[in-house]
Formats: structure tokens, sequence, C-alpha cells
């Protein structure tokens, strides 16, 4: 590649990323300064009772390709630093909150609401929501495929394992896993001690 070619090409992708970001807030969201944001990236504030939700991201953010935050009149508040990977969803009709440097891999799925199961003479797509703040610490970092139901809290210092379901809290520093996921220990253990 020429060096016109490459200074063609970095213009070309400044000028993509700062599309990505008017556009970004355009939707409603508020973004902090120096963030990263892929492409497809979706921002939907929606409406509830009258009042539009809220959708904040902090400086130094990076949101990768396809990501969907869907705040359904509730809010989603990514502090400083957070990653969300590829194709993470995170809906925020009960308020989503999530701290610092906090990593979250690809294909992620965060919720903060459920609905009612009533009996069978009434529809279960009818019923509201029934909102359930989400929060998940500073420093933690969530595997690929992960799922947090609503309601939970996850710790600061966290680390759950790839494919698991979050449906209980995890205090701070848990090592989780599995479906449901569950502590198998806790990061300030030493995992090299002899045996």
């Amino acid at each position: 590649m020429t060096w016109l070619e490459t200074k063609i090409g970095n213009q070309l992708t400044k000028i993509r990323r700062a599309a990505r970001l008017s556009r970004a807030r355009r939707s409603g969201a508020s973004i902090g300064n120096h963030p990263w944001l892929g492409p497809e990236i979706e921002f939907h504030l929606g409406q509830r009772e009258g009042r539009a939700g809220e959708i904040t991201i902090g400086e130094h953010a990076w949101i990768e390709k396809g990501a969907v935050l869907q705040a359904f009149g509730g809010h989603i508040r990514l502090q400083r630093s957070v990653f969300l990977g590829p194709y993470v969803v995170i809906y925020g009709h009960g308020g989503v909150d999530i701290g610092e440097e906090t990593l979250i891999s690809m294909h992620c799925c965060i919720l903060s609401s459920n609905h009612d199961v009533p009996g069978c003479d009434r529809i279960i797509r009818q019923q509201p929501d029934i909102l359930l703040p989400t929060k998940i610490g500073r420093d933690v970092w969530l595997g690929a495929g992960v799922k947090v139901l609503g309601g939970v809290t996850i710790g600061d210092g966290c680390v759950v394992g790839a494919g698991a379901v979050v449906t209980k809290d995890l205090p701070p520093g848990t090592i989780a896993v599995g479906v449901p996921a569950l502590a198998v220990r806790n990061r300030n253990e030493n995992i090299y001690e002899e045996q």
C-alpha cells in the first residue's frame, strides 16, 4: 500500500468512527469522551409511562460490532472503560448498571426484567414486565455467551465462565461457572498452593 492509500484509509476510518458516534448521540445516548464504537450498534431509549429511557456510556468505552442496547424506558449505565464484545445484548427495562473496567465478552445477554407466569386463561405476552434492576460491579469479566438474569447483582472483581447463566447474586471476587452459575472459588485464593 502506498503512503497516499494509507493516508486516505486512515481518513476514511476517522470519518466512519465520527459518523457512528454522531448517530449514537442522535439516538439520545449520552456518550463520554474517547469512545470506540464498532459498526451496526443499536441504541434505543424507548419509553415507559411517557418518560424516555436513558443510555449513558462512560469515557473510553469500547463497544464492538452488532451490540444492542435497548433501554425500553428504563436505563443502561456503563461506567468508564467498559468493554462490550460483538453482539452483546443489554435490556434496560428495570435498569442495568455496569461498573468501570468491566469486560463483557461476545454474545452475552444482560436482562433487567421478567414476565409474570399467569394461568393458562391469560396470555403471558400480555402481562406487564416485572422490573428487576441488574448491577454488575467494576473489574468484572463475563465470558463468551454468559446470560445474566434480571435482579442479579454481580460483585466487583467477579469472573463468570463462558456459557454460564447467572440467576443469583455473586459476592465480590467470585469465580462462577455453569447453568445455573455456581461459585467454584474466589479470585483472592492462591490457585498455585501446594496440594
